[in-house]
């Protein structure tokens, strides 16, 4: 955006310190005198913005031109600094813009060829007459699509735009970004061909007539920021109806990534899965899928919490998923409030609303808790108020230390599904791809505060996508 910036909703929710996705660039020119460049640093130090970089800068002739990139925490800063920046004697203030509308302008992916069409013969095997031939095997025997087209490697990112990470229902338009970002992660980190898919729609009945009748374009299809509790009849609807892989990474990315963390997190503190006392906050896609990986994984009690206190069998009006939760966990029937379930837990996992975990209520819970406050973008509490309370602490949030991030787990578990040909992602398969992420961490990496591997290690997604692949073939899901 040249020269302003869009007001945003997410600026309610603007970082306490300069930050790159509040970042802008400034095209300037300096008078070539002494001073001037000192008075720029300056003025933007003396309003708090971050000068995070400046281009080539060798002063030559009587003006020298520049680019000058400044972290804000916020928009009203972002035009705080602009502002500070006209006003500097010696600077003329030429444009500026936000760093991150720029990315997005025209969108983050694109559909490039893999053949040349240079010529008439390239011409005739790429469509007519050769693709008729591809056309009628395939016909012939569908199972070759998987060789013959893009199916092989290509996942449909599908969303309502109705539970947005942080913005909640923004509508299928609004929700365009976030899955044209989901398609760039699926091909850095694990080379999967993935588009968008953004229905407008009324219900969940028709997300899943819709995605029915696109699935023959697909191999896989991920789910992504459909509310709750639709979300969970979507998936359960399309893993009846389709022999692809069905994903919703809200749920069961969430959980692997959850689970890693945890595995990881019992290395530091000699804890047993088996013998933990885990307490989930926020019982809804994610939590109930938490829930479900953690049993898979043989841990002892958990026990789920949403705003209405303690989830147990017979509490009433819950909807099938909650329900089939409250008959899975929460043996002893424990009831009351987080603060009163959490005394005496080893575990603290968070996928809620900020805030709802108090300073008293992890000085309750057992020696060396672990807490995972995953609400994005305001955590269930702050590190910084439990620092020296916690043995583990991890967040969702890329400013602290052990981001508990999705991106570890979902490229690499269709990559592997792709490979594999698999006709579901199973329980298995999951844990296969937890295992995976918490082995990326070595021995000697290993401390409270270097649970999770970077997301931008490639080792990830590749021992993820081994794993998963592996799994598929042993659960007799694989068709490669």
């Amino acid at each position: 955006m040249s020269g302003s910036t869009l007001s945003s909703p997410t600026n309610a929710s603007a970082p306490q310190q300069p930050a790159t996705q509040y970042s802008i660039a400034l095209k300037v020119s300096l008078d070539n005198v002494p001073g001037v460049l000192g008075r720029l640093t300056t003025a933007i130090g003396d309003v708090g913005g971050n000068i995070y970089a400046v281009d080539s800068f060798v002063a030559k002739g009587p003006v020298v031109d520049r680019e000058i990139v400044v972290n804000c925490t916020g928009v009203e800063h972002q035009e705080q600094v602009a502002a500070v920046v006209a006003d500097t004697p010696g600077i003329t203030l030429h444009d500026w813009w936000d760093r991150t509308f720029a990315m997005h302008r025209g969108g983050k992916i694109e559909v490039l060829p893999l053949c040349p069409v240079g010529d008439s013969d390239d011409l005739s095997m790429a469509y007519t007459p050769g693709v008729a031939r591809v056309c009628s095997a395939i016909a012939q025997d569908e199972r070759l699509a998987d060789d013959y087209t893009i199916r092989k490697n290509t996942v449909a990112i599908v969303s309502d735009g109705s539970a947005v990470l942080g913005l909640g229902d923004i509508g299928p338009k609004g929700a365009m970004p976030v899955m044209e970002g989901k398609a760039l992660l699926f091909k850095a980190f694990g080379g999967v061909d993935a588009f968008p898919i953004c229905l407008d729609v009324q219900s969940p009945e028709e997300i899943v007539e819709t995605v029915v009748r696109l699935a023959p374009t697909f191999g896989g299809v991920n789910l992504e920021d459909i509310a709750a509790p639709g979300a969970f009849y979507v998936e359960e609807e399309l893993k009846k109806r389709l022999d692809i892989p069905v994903f919703h990474d809200d749920q069961h990315g969430t959980a692997v990534v959850a689970l890693a963390a945890l595995e990881n997190a019992l290395r530091i503190t000699g804890k047993k899965m088996a013998d933990l006392s885990i307490v989930i906050s926020g019982v809804g896609a994610a939590g109930v899928a938490i829930g479900k990986i953690l049993l898979g994984a043989g841990t002892g009690e958990v026990v789920g919490v949403d705003s209405a206190g303690a989830v147990f069998d017979g509490r009433g009006n819950l909807n099938n998923w909650k329900q089939w939760f409250a008959e899975n966990t929460n043996p002893d029937r424990k009831q009351g409030s987080l603060a009163d379930v959490i005394r005496g837990a080893d575990v603290f996992i968070g996928v809620s609303a900020p805030d709802v975990l108090s300073v008293e209520d992890v000085k309750s819970m057992s020696a060396d808790p672990i807490v995972f406050a995953m609400a994005n973008p305001d955590p269930e509490i702050r590190p910084e108020a439990v620092a020296g309370l916690v043995r583990v602490m991890g967040t969702g949030r890329s400013d602290y230390p052990n981001q508990i991030n999705n991106v570890l787990a979902f490229p690499g578990i269709f990559r592997g599904a792709l490979d594999a040909r698999a006709s579901d992602i199973t329980e298995g398969m999951k844990l296969a791809a937890a295992g995976a992420i918490a082995e990326s961490v070595s021995d000697e990496e290993l401390s409270e505060v270097h649970i999770m591997p970077s997301v931008f290690n490639p080792e990830v997604s590749r021992r993820v996508a081994i794993a998963v692949e592996a799994a598929a073939r042993a659960e007799g899901v694989a068709r490669n």
